[in-house]
């Protein structure tokens, strides 16, 4: 008899497979793609003010944390047989709960993260230690305050997966996307042909920006999309620039002025 996994393990433990899987992929192209690099090497070693190895433990607890609270979620909700009626659920009504549990995210994540850049005591003492990354890398995308990642990314996660009636087995893969395109959004690499640049102008890029001094009141909007931050006017138009010594640099428009 074969080893049965319940979906509501598969969707508390693949994300957190994923996420070192595919930021692991991203660690290894990033050594050989230096012309594709938003910075260089050489500024994601000494630019950024805290280790890797306290980022690998940052991350590790964060998702400790991730875990329990899916596992409780997923205990309240019900189990795989109380929610077989939403297992067969049909391709139209999947694509409605993935683009609610996206909206629900992405308008919990604006808000939480505009809000902690704008209260000086959570900026300074909570979510200043993830903008200890200057220089954005793919492992380093949930390395926050436990905090944080308590109040923005599980407690928003857990709202996406309960307003959108969304099952147990898709949450499986809704969550995997978003881990997917949260380390993408922080990989620190602008690839020809990344399907996330071309239909999603919440990117690699539009994320650097808010990690740089002059984009830190701006570009808030994340995983997603950018609609909160076009409509409450903290959008900040950027341009991508050849550097001379290779790879590409974010860089204000022109007539952007610093607040």
């Amino acid at each position: 008899m074969g080893l049965e996994i319940s979906d509501e393990m598969l969707g508390t433990f693949a994300p957190l497979l994923v996420y070192w899987i595919y930021s692991g992929f991203y660690v290894v192209l990033g050594l050989f793609a230096e012309d594709y690099r938003l910075h260089t090497i050489k500024d994601e070693d000494e630019k950024n003010l805290v280790s890797k190895f306290d980022v690998v433990k940052g991350v590790l607890l964060q998702q400790a944390v991730q875990a329990v609270v899916a596992t409780l979620l997923f205990a309240v909700t019900g189990s795989d047989t109380q929610s077989s009626t939403n297992e067969n659920a049909s391709i139209l009504v999947l694509a409605r709960q993935f683009v609610t549990a996206m909206l629900v995210m992405d308008t919990w994540q604006y808000f939480m993260h505009r809000y902690m850049h704008q209260n000086k005591f959570l900026y300074k003492h909570i979510h200043s230690l993830h903008h200890r990354l200057i220089v954005p890398y793919s492992f380093g995308a949930l390395y926050n305050h436990p905090v944080e990642g308590l109040l923005n990314d599980t407690i928003g996660g857990a709202l996406s997966f309960l307003l959108s009636g969304m099952s147990p087995r898709a949450s499986i893969f809704f969550f995997s996307f978003a881990t997917i395109k949260t380390v993408d959004d922080h990989c620190g690499l602008w690839l020809p042909g990344n399907p996330f640049h071309m239909f999603f102008n919440n990117n690699s890029a539009y994320h650097d920006v808010h990690h740089q001094l002059y984009g830190n009141k701006y570009n808030f909007s994340q995983p997603f999309f950018v609609m909160w931050d076009k409509i409450l006017g903290t959008y900040l138009p950027y341009s991508l620039e050849k550097r001379e010594s290779g790879g590409f640099e974010s860089r204000p428009c022109k007539d952007f002025k610093a607040e």
